[in-house]
């Protein structure tokens, strides 16, 4: 390759990288303080001086507050899909998938406390659009969908439309790590882990 070209090259890779370390610097200090003071309280300004960048560099990447929001709750969320999906081996036994799926997403919970603290403040809040919201459950959580479908293909499942299910889902998610949140020395008991995951699929079988 020739020197200027590779020059070139390696500069629009180091801005590249720049620009993704800003980004998520912005995302990180706003996930934080959505959690400790509020979307509301939380200034555009104070996100770009907990992130180290110019008021200026954050509109760039995001033009409103409600953008960083959306974003900020996307990214979390696939996240948290990776983190179920990943290394998971589905065995085509629906309520054994779903108890595996169920208990990675309660590891992952108690693992990353401030997430879930999000999860729990913002996941049902007017300050995400609904169809960020939509394309998180549909598209992002599709695995989940895809469980849903084979579930009642099986007659495993109630025959209640989709996205009932998945709003069903989604509370229950939310009932479950908040108890987990406010009971910390129950989060590795087995007992209550069975039983949080028993509450989830009585609501969901045929």
């Amino acid at each position: 390759m020739d020197h200027r070209l590779k020059r070139h090259v390696d500069s629009m890779s180091s801005k590249s990288i720049v620009t993704t370390d800003k980004k998520q610097a912005i995302l990180h200090s706003a996930l934080q303080l959505f959690v400790n003071k509020g979307f509301n309280a939380t200034s555009t300004a104070s996100i770009a001086k907990a992130a180290g960048v110019a008021t200026g560099t954050l509109f760039h990447h995001f033009p409103t507050k409600k953008d960083i929001m959306n974003q900020l709750f996307l990214s979390i969320k696939q996240e948290f899909a990776t983190n179920m999906v990943s290394s998971t081996d589905f065995s085509g036994d629906i309520e054994r998938d779903a108890n595996t799926l169920w208990q990675k997403a309660i590891d992952w919970a108690i693992a990353q406390p401030l997430k879930q603290l999000f999860f729990l403040q913002y996941s049902m809040s007017a300050d995400i659009d609904a169809d960020v919201r939509k394309q998180a459950m549909n598209s992002i959580l599709g695995f989940v969908v895809e469980l849903i479908t084979q579930g009642k293909q099986q007659q495993i499942i109630a025959d209640i439309p989709n996205a009932l299910l998945l709003e069903n889902c989604h509370g229950q998610y939310l009932a479950a790590i908040r108890f987990f949140t406010d009971n910390p020395h129950l989060g590795d008991d087995e007992i209550h882990r069975k039983a949080s995951f028993r509450l989830f699929w009585q609501a969901m079988k045929a």
